[in-house]
């Protein structure tokens, strides 16, 4: 049977897929696999510059993705749900099997995490 979608839920979890398009985003998200760390922290794992990761940071809180737990002089961000972590490892397991498609994909160009 063809069903309809609904156009608010599409937009809301193409909003919500946007936030994981973003190679920074990504790049953060990525480093938070393993558990809670800083902002120095994950500004040591990506390569990003720090205003850039707090910046990112502050998108991801808004939007779920990720919490922040003060810890004396810092603050240490986490993955919010572990269904982030099981979607991160889907998409890993996803582009195992479909990586030669994506990478001569023509419609979508790759975006270099080094211009953020």
């Amino acid at each position: 049977m063809l069903t309809v979608a609904n156009p608010t839920a599409l937009a809301l979890q193409a909003k919500l897929f946007r936030g994981f398009a973003d190679p920074s985003r990504l790049a953060i998200l990525q480093a938070l696999r393993n558990g809670a760390r800083s902002v120095g922290d994950i500004v040591q794992a990506t390569g990003l510059s720090q205003p850039n990761v707090s910046n990112h940071l502050g998108c991801l809180r808004d939007c779920g993705l990720v919490t922040a737990s003060p810890q004396g002089r810092f603050v240490y961000y986490e993955l919010s749900d572990r269904r982030v972590e099981q979607l991160l490892r889907l998409a890993d397991e996803l582009l195992a099997d479909v990586a030669k498609g994506v990478y001569e994909c023509t419609r979508y160009r790759a975006e270099d995490s080094s211009d953020a």
